[in-house]
């Protein structure tokens, strides 16, 4: 009897079981896929995949070609034909911090912006603040940087000595206090860190290219702290590019790089 029971116990356990993974596994292959179109090479690509890895969201990555935007890229982001572009389902989601912030909102996990709404603004305008805004020159494709920050950051890197001095001018504008936090949010990865992302691996690869060193440990050491701090979170080191590859990358664009910092020397876009 006891072991007709216990038969009858075990049956029904495992039907239970068996119906709760059915309902997972139904619900998991209803969720909409999510793909990033863009490029590892790209600082702006990984915003979107870091915010997507903080999340604990599965994606798939299409890689695109920057000197060759496929028709994937132009159906998806037909205004700027730029990456990275977050597909979600039937959505397409353009733009870097775009991004970061749909996926903050559409997906659940760590939240990576402040609940507190002034600190909200505060991290929106400090990551529009680093943001890097290109326009296109379409016959030459030329691109020109029009904010601020990364101007005085692109000068200093590819043109000569004079022109570096006027990173330090620029300096004391660098996006709040990191001393005595780990990460700009706190303990945690979030918003602002994503959208600061560039000034890390991406900085320090062409800093290598190019022979100089702009943020260094004697005169920005919490940033330079952050950015260790950054490179070493197991969901960044996931969406890293290979830095040789990125190095080489770089190097055989220096002649391009070069020309854009010269345009905006010759056209005074440097003091704007």
């Amino acid at each position: 009897m006891e072991a007709n029971k216990l038969s009858v116990l075990l049956s029904a356990i495992y039907e239970l079981l068996f119906f709760h993974v059915s309902i997972l596994t139904m619900s998991s292959s209803l969720s909409p896929a999510v793909k990033v179109i863009g490029t590892r090479f790209s600082a702006f690509s990984h915003r979107a995949e870091v915010a997507l890895r903080l999340k604990g969201v599965p994606y798939e990555l299409i890689t695109e070609d920057l000197n060759n935007e496929s028709a994937l890229l132009l159906k998806h982001n037909p205004v700027h034909s730029k990456v990275p572009v977050l597909l979600h389902g039937e959505r397409s989601i353009p733009e870097s911090l775009v991004i970061v912030e749909y996926v903050d909102e559409a997906f659940d996990g760590p939240p990576l912006l402040p609940a507190d709404p002034g600190d909200r603004a505060a991290a929106r305008f400090w990551a529009q603040f680093l943001d890097v805004k290109l326009s296109q020159n379409v016959s030459a494709r030329v691109y020109y940087v029009h904010q601020q920050c990364f101007r005085l950051i692109w000068l200093a890197i590819w043109m000569d000595g004079e022109t570096r001095g006027g990173l330090r001018e620029g300096g004391e504008g660098r996006p709040g206090q990191l001393e005595g936090k780990r990460f700009f949010a706190g303990d945690r990865i979030g918003y602002l860190d994503a959208a600061a992302s560039v000034l890390t691996y991406w900085l320090a690869a062409m800093e290598e290219v190019a022979g100089v060193k702009l943020m260094n440990a004697e005169e920005y050491p919490a940033l330079c702290r952050w950015a260790r701090e950054y490179t070493s979170c197991e969901a960044v080191k996931g969406c890293l590019p290979d830095w040789d590859q990125l190095v080489a990358v770089y190097a055989a664009n220096t002649d391009k790089f070069v020309l854009v910092a010269k345009t905006l020397t010759t056209f005074g876009i440097s003091k704007a």
